[in-house]
C-alpha cells in the first residue's frame, strides 16, 4: 500500500479532477484502481506518470480512444511508436487544414465587415441596414453561407 495512491491524491498530483480520473479509468487509458473495502479506490505511484503522460497527448490533439489503443500495444509489450508517428503527421496535416480554413475565414470576415461598413455609412442613424439578412442569403469561399461556416465552428 506504500506504493499506492488513492484516486484524490492521483487528481491532485497531476492537476485534474478526480471525475477525470474515473474517465480515464472507465474508457481504459488507466487501469482499474483496487478499492479498499470501504470503496476507496487506490492506483500504483506510476499512475501519476500515466495521467501525465494521457494529458500530453490529448494536448497535441489524440483522442482518449486513440490513446488507449497506444498504451495497450505499449502494455502487450508492442512499440506503437511508429503507429503513433503516424497519427501525429495525420494532426499535423488536420491542423494546417484547420488554419487553411481559419485564414480564408478570416479574410471573409475582413470583407464582409468593409461591406458592412460601406452599408452603414449610406443608411440613416436608426434604421435597419438589414445586414445579416443579406449575409445569410450571399455565398462565401467553397458555397458556405458564411454565417453557417462561423457557427459549425
Amino acid at each position: 500500500m506504500e506504493n499506492e495512491i488513492l484516486s484524490g491524491e492521483l487528481a491532485r498530483l497531476c492537476g485534474v479532477s478526480a471525475d477525470t480520473i474515473r474517465h480515464y479509468e472507465l474508457v481504459g487509458v488507466l487501469a482499474a484502481a483496487r478499492r479498499d473495502p470501504n470503496g476507496y479506490r487506490r492506483f500504483p505511484r506510476q499512475s501519476v506518470d500515466r495521467v501525465l503522460l494521457i494529458r500530453r497527448a490529448l494536448a497535441i490533439g489524440f483522442s482518449l480512444d486513440e490513446i488507449r489503443r497506444i498504451l495497450l500495444q505499449r502494455d502487450q509489450g508492442t512499440a506503437p511508436c511508429r503507429n503513433v508517428r503516424a497519427l501525429a503527421a495525420e494532426k499535423l496535416e488536420a491542423l494546417q487544414r484547420r488554419i487553411e480554413e481559419l485564414s480564408n475565414l478570416r479574410q471573409d470576415l475582413v470583407l464582409m465587415i468593409e461591406e458592412w461598413d460601406a452599408k452603414l455609412a449610406t443608411t440613416i442613424e436608426g434604421e435597419p441596414a438589414h445586414l445579416l439578412d443579406e449575409r445569410a442569403s450571399s455565398r462565401h469561399g467553397g458555397g458556405t453561407p458564411l454565417l453557417f461556416a462561423l457557427k459549425k465552428r
